[in-house]
Order: structure tokens, then sequence, then C-alpha cells
């Protein structure tokens, strides 16, 4: 494969390595905010009650 003369242009695998690092960070990011246990453990306690536990 021939590499482009334009420092604009990626080769296919840098494209694919930078997609992964962003994807990795994206799903730890998600994970850390969508956690259910920490979600439940920061949010303050319900004065009325829970009735679903």
């Amino acid at each position: 494969m021939k590499k482009q003369a334009s420092k604009d242009q990626i080769t296919r695998k840098e494209a694919l390595t930078k997609m992964g690092k962003y994807a990795a960070l994206t799903a730890i990011g998600s994970f850390i905010i969508l956690n259910p246990k920490q979600a439940q453990a920061s949010s303050p306690p319900d004065p009325g009650g829970n009735p679903f536990e």
C-alpha cells in the first residue's frame, strides 16, 4: 500500500488505532458514569421511602 504525500491523510492502520483508543475511553467513561452501585451510593436518600426496595 502506498502512503499519501499529504499530511492530512492517515493510513487505515493509524485510523483503526485512533478509533480503538477513542472507543476505549468512551467505554470507560460510560461505565464510570452509568455504574449502578456508584450512582446509588452517590444519590441522596429518598425522604418518602422507596417502594421498590
